[in-house]
């Protein structure tokens, strides 16, 4: 049986055991970087501990989702945009081309940085191209469009990263960008616009720019959209793509290049939004009307934040991953530290996000090296390293963990 994506969100805290092995989105299935329970290795390398690994065509870093005995990834292969599908013993199931490639500026990106989104029935993909496309899960294109084509060239000073992701009745994508910006839902079975929300705010130069992927949430019986960028935080209603309050002043003293990366994420009754290139953190109650700059902002602090990696939830706290690897556990209730734990100092930054298994965090650091983290000893207990540049978040289930580098994707279980 097929469970619809909108079902597993609204039922977050309730997963069955048999939801728990999927992955259907970037920050896994409950969207906010927490992964199902499981007998996850905390130690691996090339020789140890790796059920499989598969060449990948070229650079992507896009994070897969999982469904069913699929392992879905997007990835330039030529000069084409590619959708590919691995059985959970790496098998190559199907291939999808998808239009032109554009490929990326970055040493980190590609044309392919957006993750997937499956409901369980279809997939929904998205390229710096402006591809836009729906496939069902033998991999046969539903229907296809190019946002470029229909809302305007790419104003992005680097390349495309923010992901689509399905509310209760539509996909939605959102641009946020130098000239026109957008966030705009699409109905799932035909692509058709079904509403679509003009997004200007009068940041300056690259300020102006975001690479983050919204939020889905229920606030009071209502589906919401969180959406972070050009130095707000907006709440939309998912049904009528209305504007239904907003937060300023992420950047007081008007500052040229504070585009947002890192996503925000949703813990309890509080968005939590990482900012300034990861110098601030800033905490929003939920709920209120219009602007609520006044009103709904719980605190904001200074010096701990992430640039790159998204937060992930932990309870009542919020995990920061810096991009230089301190790993930070902060109140969601006071935006006080409760602990923090440095990994081995490198060269090398963090660009994906951590993810929390019950009480353990795991980071990876572009050289494909990972830490595991143990929340309640608060040291590090394990370590693993892979070949290639690691920039896409794992992905935990069925007690396998799967990493993608630029170079492979792996599939870590214990053997």
């Amino acid at each position: 049986m097929r469970i619809p994506l909108f079902a597993v969100i609204l039922s977050a805290l309730f997963l069955s055991p048999a939801v728990a092995d999927y992955w259907q989105q970037w920050r896994g299935p409950r969207g906010d970087g927490t992964a199902p329970p499981g007998d996850y290795p905390t130690t691996w390398s090339d020789t140890e501990n790796v059920l499989w690994k598969i060449p990948m065509p070229a650079m992507g870093g896009s994070t897969p989702v999982v469904w069913d005995n699929q392992i879905i990834v997007t990835v330039p292969k030529g000069n084409r945009n590619a959708v590919m599908a691995f059985d959970m013993d790496g098998q190559l199931m199907w291939e999808t081309l998808l239009g032109l490639e554009k490929p990326g500026k970055h040493r980190k990106a590609s044309g392919s940085n957006p993750s997937p989104v499956t409901d369980g029935q279809h997939l929904f993909v998205y390229f710096k191209s402006g591809e836009f496309a729906c496939l069902d899960l033998e991999g046969h294109v539903v229907w296809k469009q190019n946002l470029q084509d229909k809302y305007g060239e790419d104003t992005l000073w680097w390349d495309l990263g923010t992901s689509p992701v399905l509310t209760e009745q539509h996909v939605v994508i959102a641009c946020i960008q130098s000239g026109p910006s957008y966030l705009a839902a699409f109905d799932k079975a035909t692509g058709d616009e079904v509403w679509k929300a003009t997004r200007e705010f009068d940041a300056p130069e690259e300020a102006n720019q975001s690479y983050s992927t919204p939020n889905v949430i229920k606030h009071n019986g209502q589906e919401q959209l969180i959406v972070l960028g050009a130095d707000h935080v907006n709440a939309y209603d998912a049904r009528t793509g209305e504007e239904i309050w907003r937060i300023g002043g992420l950047n007081p003293d008007g500052e040229k290049f504070f585009r947002s990366i890192a996503s925000s994420v949703v813990v309890g009754d509080m968005v939590i939004a990482p900012y300034a290139r990861g110098t601030t953190l800033t905490a929003i109650r939920l709920g209120g009307e219009g602007d609520v700059t006044q009103s709904r902002i719980a605190w904001s602090k200074s010096g701990v934040s992430a640039d790159v990696p998204t937060p992930a939830a932990l309870n009542n706290q919020v995990i920061i991953c810096t991009d230089k690897g301190e790993v930070v556990c902060v109140n969601v209730a006071s935006g006080e530290p409760a602990w923090s734990v440095q990994t081995p100092k490198n060269r090398d930054a963090f660009s994906a996000s951590p993810i929390v298994v019950g009480d353990r965090i795991y980071v990876i650091r572009e050289d494909a090296k990972s830490f595991v983290i143990d929340a309640t000893k608060q040291e590090v207990i394990g370590e693993g390293q892979l070949e290639g540049l690691a920039v896409a978040s794992p992905v935990f289930v069925q007690n396998r963990i799967l990493i993608r580098t630029s170079d492979y994707l792996y599939c870590i279980g214990k053997k």
